[in-house]
């Protein structure tokens, strides 16, 4: 693995809980409500918090972007969401949730000097970034900043974020996994339970047939965990995500990328000290403690 990756991939652990807290803090699952979504599931709110930077996508752009979820799945809210509101209507509640969700964590820090420079260094990373190929970063990307600085270094960490995530699925596909497979084989190397990927829509008997082709590659074995080679599989596509993720990082240069991870600390430690993200995820990183 190079230096660059590994910078990758030491950015990306300070990156995405940034990120996920849209998906799990209750003061998103309040303006999701306010807007009139049923906050019983986190999913209708997912996808239209997530999905409303591509505009009023339909079942066919919303699975393409996704990938992993099934089809099936991704159908029962998209384009459904929109009758509930708009996509404009969705990114102004998405910011104002998290604008709720850093004054509860940070309160008078969020006026400080560390984080103006923390949002002016991770913006920098996300303008620099190749679009081509990914469409969730780029329709993140599209955004107008906002002008609050700790709205501008979550915007930035959503659009690299986003900008990883559409690697990933570049890096699957690469390995020749479906999305349904590419849960499998995840699932087989023990990155998360098999069950925490059911809000993901996949059938028993879906998720059966992905392991028997896993298992006819020599990928999985009989009790279903990964070979071998299919273990080695997995470090490809991880190495690979890496990779193609490294270059907003090589922008921005390693000193830079580590003076961000420092100023990001304080809010990376409130996310994790405050409980908003489950303790077992699909990410295949720690969510439990605060970084060291």
């Amino acid at each position: 693995m190079s230096a660059w990756s590994r910078l990758s991939r030491r950015m990306w652990h300070q990156i995405e809980p940034l990120h996920a807290v849209l998906y799990f803090a209750p003061e998103a699952f309040a303006e999701a409500a306010a807007l009139g979504y049923d906050v019983e599931s986190r999913w209708p709110s997912y996808f239209a918090y997530r999905t409303a930077p591509l505009g009023r996508a339909g079942t066919h752009l919303a699975t393409a972007a996704y990938h992993s979820f099934s089809p099936r799945t991704v159908g029962e809210h998209v384009p459904g969401v929109w009758q509930t509101a708009s996509p404009e209507q969705v990114l102004r509640a998405r910011l104002v949730a998290i604008d709720r969700v850093c004054r509860g964590l940070l309160g008078d820090r969020l006026d400080g000097p560390e984080l103006a420079e923390a949002a002016g260094l991770a913006r920098r990373a996300a303008e620099s970034v190749t679009v081509a190929g990914r469409p969730f970063a780029a329709a993140n990307l599209d955004l107008p900043w906002p002008d609050e600085p700790h709205l501008v270094l979550w915007q930035a960490a959503t659009v690299l974020r986003e900008h990883r995530g559409d690697g990933h699925v570049a890096a699957l596909l690469t390995a020749g996994l479906d999305p349904c497979e590419s849960l499998v084989s995840f699932a087989a190397i023990g990155a998360a339970p098999p069950e925490n990927f059911a809000g993901r829509g996949w059938s028993g008997q879906e998720w059966a047939e992905a392991a028997e082709r896993l298992a006819a590659r020599g990928l999985l074995d009989a009790a279903g965990q990964a070979t071998e080679r299919g273990r080695a599989l997995r470090d490809q596509v991880e190495r690979l995500t890496d990779e193609l993720a490294a270059q907003p990082w090589q922008q921005l240069g390693e000193e830079r990328a580590q003076r961000l991870a420092d100023l990001c600390a304080p809010l990376l430690g409130a996310v994790f000290g405050a409980g908003l993200l489950p303790m077992t995820s699909t990410l295949g990183i720690t969510t439990v403690k605060a970084p060291d």
